[in-house]
């Protein structure tokens, strides 16, 4: 087979049998993360997605999109337990840069910061990291609206005080001005098993083809080589 830029690709049918056979165990660990996926927190299942040629190009041919449907919504009762009833991500601020993340279960350090489990700092509408002036007596002074608007009760100053606004944004990174944000509540992933088994199912068989003509031409290569042995 020749493709547009002078690309010859001339593999022998084992070869094609090994690289379906490859492409086919990449499929499965696509499907298998998402079986291990189905109780994390803000889990989106990947979608493997497989270009043409796939007999020539293999493993190559696989990529991965993410399903960004919203997944399970949970009731915590934790006030910085924050989930999004939309597509989108909260900003965190990691020793790598910048990460998003649907994981919203958040707390705060002694200095108001507020962070993910991983401690990483939660970013406001404007890039900084989000502060309490105060920490509130009870975690249930602070309220949360569904734009992300923080507001807690400053015992000392004995008012309402505006933390400021969470983050969230596209897989783009751009800014969405009217999130839907459930506080009390996290998300769990979107992974459905029956869909993940069902769809593991013709990915098997498949690999187990491609195995059994692996097989049937090894066996007829081997015995064409024994009797060019014996000539």
């Amino acid at each position: 087979m020749k493709l547009y830029g002078g690309i010859d690709l001339n593999d022998g049918g084992m070869v094609t049998s090994i690289k379906s056979m490859i492409l086919q165990t990449d499929i499965i660990g696509v499907i298998n993360d998402n079986i291990q996926g189905f109780n994390k927190v803000g889990y989106q299942r990947k979608v493997p997605v497989v270009s043409s040629f796939t007999e020539f190009f293999g493993t190559n041919a696989l990529s991965k999109n993410v399903d960004e449907e919203v997944g399970r919504i949970k009731l915590t009762k934790n006030p910085l337990d924050l989930s999004l009833a939309c597509k989108g991500y909260f900003q965190t601020l990691t020793p790598n840069g910048i990460q998003l993340t649907r994981d919203g279960r958040f707390k705060l350090d002694k200095d108001g910061n507020l962070l993910t489990i991983q401690d990483y700092k939660v970013l406001s509408r404007n890039g900084k990291p989000i502060k309490l002036s105060s920490l509130p007596k009870e975690l249930e002074d602070i309220k949360i609206d569904k734009d992300g608007t923080i507001r807690y009760f400053d015992a000392k100053k004995l008012k309402l005080q505006t933390a400021g606004f969470i983050s969230v944004v596209t897989n783009e990174g751009t800014v969405l001005e009217n999130p839907d944000i459930k506080q009390g509540y996290v998300e769990e992933s979107n992974v459905a098993l029956q869909q993940e088994v069902f769809n593991m199912i013709p990915v098997r068989r498949n690999f187990q083809s491609n195995r059994q003509l692996f097989l049937i031409q090894s066996d007829s290569l081997s015995k064409a080589i024994q009797e060019l042995g014996r000539i």
